[in-house]
């Protein structure tokens, strides 16, 4: 659960998965909205959800918090964050300081079906890399925060489609 460990230092979110896992959305961190209410994209504008629930034909947004995510899982998609904990001070990337990765060894173990890793942003995609030398399929889609307003709703549907193909 994440805590304030000092003036600033914050700790994220346990990964959301399971052995069907096959897909895993990560994102950068969790912003001040999401880490008050406990909840992966917990910001009211983020687009997260809705992008979802458009890609899967399933109506994510209006579903309680522990039921969205029990119905990712059944669409074999995961969730996670690429940071174990940072220093920031609000809600933007470009304010993380003394990053400290999430380990990701035990992803192949733990999750057997995972084939691709989809990133929630630029932030996150700095990550693909590592990913796919690992012999996985990435995909960096544009960012979901409401502070990603260069491309309109649609635009970003086209690419998060990208998520099930």
């Amino acid at each position: 659960m994440p805590t304030a460990i000092s003036s600033g230092s914050l700790t994220g979110f346990a990964p959301v998965i399971d052995r069907n896992t096959r897909t895993l959305i990560l994102g950068s961190f969790p912003g001040t909205a999401s880490l008050a209410l406990q909840q992966y994209y917990g910001h009211p504008r983020n687009q997260f959800w809705r992008l979802l629930s458009a890609v899967l034909a399933v109506d994510l947004v209006n579903l309680p918090y522990a039921e969205r995510l029990t119905a990712l899982l059944s669409q074999k998609i995961g969730l996670w964050d690429v940071l174990a904990a940072c220093e920031r001070r609000g809600s933007l990337d470009s304010a993380i300081r003394n990053p400290l990765a999430n380990q990701f060894d035990f992803l192949q173990q733990h999750c057997p079906q995972l084939q691709r890793i989809c990133f929630n942003g630029k932030t996150s995609g700095k990550f693909a890399s590592q990913f796919s030398v690992a012999g996985f399929e990435t995909l960096i889609l544009p960012s979901s925060s409401p502070a990603n307003a260069q491309s309109t709703f649609d635009e970003k549907l086209q690419l998060w489609r990208g998520i099930i193909a």
